[in-house]
């Protein structure tokens, strides 16, 4: 997002130099270096509220923690705290516009955060922004951290809640797929294995069969989310602690906790809890398998609904648009095609975290901001992909049942549910007689006087073949 400058300034100083910086800006001359640095992408901070506000609770915490220390006096720990509620209610956040993906290891996130807040702090304390000797970015709201553990620690909180509200979505979806089981159990289909006819089945069983494989997901991404509670705060630079007082990281994560009611927990290593990201390895692992499940689904749903008069057309989907410039009536699935490409984005920005997260050189992952992007996009994409294909496709989907019964019927698949009643030899050759003969697998048991036409009927009730079964049944003896 590109900041209007205000015509009237202040002036602020860092190790590089001055800098004017926006007199309406809350944000100072170090995160106008870095919008000026990092022009990099789209994906900017003030599009990840929930990262945002995870930078706000980690502040609060270290300021509260600081406060018990006596490291910052009452007012400066009120002001602070003020500051980063507002921030929690949704304010300032367009405060926020550095680049996702930058360099540094998160410094200019951590700095934006830091001059949002102390200048903010400035004005509830009756001070001018940038009166920086009253509350400092770098001296009092970020006393007793570095970005190397601040950074991380707001990642963690802001994934977490990030997953909490992903499983909501991931939830509905979930059951949307359940509702469709329900109402399409008791249309019989045939099942279909390297898209060549197999056996029977319902169309219900198909949904049901969707919405498990997504659920069986629900505690692989809960088990992946876990490892976020616990943080490096209070590691200060690469671990050792140095510039924070005894007893402050357990203040800190004494404070975390109460703030956020979640059970976070301080690392037991913290020098190497500071160069490792496994933790965005392994939920982006855990959402890249939701991916692969996804695109599944819509693929099978595509060609479920294919046609509507040359393809399976067992389904119809909502018709969203017009699906040709050119051809008059065409309709295509948009919406399960779209979840495909979500579900290629999702995979591919966790190759992106993978590499990332192999890069940690000794005591720092430099490259966790891109990892960071990329776990909350992905988890974004995914929403707004659940959301959709909801709304706009599974809950208007309906069946196209005589066409289903007719398939099963002419199909020579059905000959399966025989085979351990007549034995594999009498099932070949009727299987094969169908194929040559174009007569059904039904009336060539029948003319062989394999079976009687009860016993055949019996066996081929739709309860009797979409699930284990024992029949009383023996073929004739010729």
């Amino acid at each position: 997002m590109e900041q209007k400058l205000s015509k009237k300034t202040r002036m602020e100083s860092d190790l590089i130099g001055s800098r004017e910086v926006p007199e309406t800006a809350l944000y100072g001359v170090q995160t106008l270096r870095g919008i000026e640095n990092f022009r990099i992408s789209k994906f900017h901070l003030n599009e990840y509220p929930l990262f945002i506000q995870a930078l706000a609770i980690t502040k609060m915490g270290a300021a509260i923690a600081n406060r018990e220390l006596d490291l910052l006096t009452e007012e400066q720990t009120d002001a602070i705290l003020k500051a980063c509620k507002e921030i929690l209610e949704g304010k300032h956040h367009e405060q926020f516009p550095v680049d996702m993906i930058q360099g540094g290891a998160g410094t200019t996130t951590n700095m934006n955060a830091n001059e949002v807040i102390a200048n903010r702090a400035l004005e509830l304390m009756g001070h001018q922004r940038g009166e920086y000797q009253y509350c400092s970015p770098n001296d009092h709201v970020n006393r007793s951290q570095s970005t190397n553990d601040a950074y991380p620690t707001a990642i963690h909180i802001g994934l977490y809640y990030t997953h909490l509200k992903l499983l909501k979505h991931f939830g509905i979806l979930i059951e949307s797929f359940r509702k469709k089981g329900k109402a399409f159990a008791h249309i019989i289909k045939m099942g279909r294995t390297q898209l060549e006819d197999a056996v029977p089945m319902t169309l219900g069983q198909t949904f049901n069969g969707f919405a498990s494989i997504l659920e069986d997901e629900v505690k692989n991404l809960d088990f992946a989310a876990q490892d976020f509670l616990t943080v490096n705060m209070g590691a200060t630079a690469i671990g050792t602690g140095i510039t924070a007082e005894p007893e402050y990281a357990e203040k800190c994560i004494a404070a975390l906790r109460k703030i956020t009611g979640l059970d976070i927990k301080l690392a037991a290593d913290l020098i190497g809890a500071t160069s490792d990201t496994s933790c965005m390895v392994g939920y982006s692992s855990a959402m890249r398998r939701v991916a692969v499940k996804m695109n599944k689904i819509c693929n099978d749903l595509r060609l479920l609904a294919s046609g509507p008069r040359c393809g399976l057309g067992e389904i119809n989907l909502p018709a969203m648009q017009p699906g040709s410039s050119i051809m008059p009536g065409k309709v295509n699935p948009v919406i399960p095609e779209v979840m495909n490409q979500i579900s290629y984005k999702v995979i591919g920005n966790d190759l992106c975290v993978t590499m990332s997260g192999e890069a940690a050189q000794m005591e720092l992952n430099a490259m966790e901001p891109v990892m960071a992007q990329c776990c909350f996009e992905s988890a974004d994409l995914l929403m707004n992909g659940f959301d959709t294909l909801r709304t706009l496709c599974i809950d208007g989907i309906t069946a196209n049942e005589e066409t289903c019964k007719r398939d099963v019927h002419n199909s020579i698949g059905v000959v399966t549910a025989l085979n351990p009643i007549i034995g594999y030899k009498n099932s070949t050759k009727i299987a094969k007689e169908a194929l040559e003969t174009g007569k059904g697998v039904y009336e060539l048991v029948l003319e062989h006087n394999i079976l009687s036409k009860k016993d055949l009927d019996t066996i081929l009730k739709p309860e009797n073949m979409i699930k284990p079964v024992k029949l009383d049944i023996h073929p004739n003896h010729e």
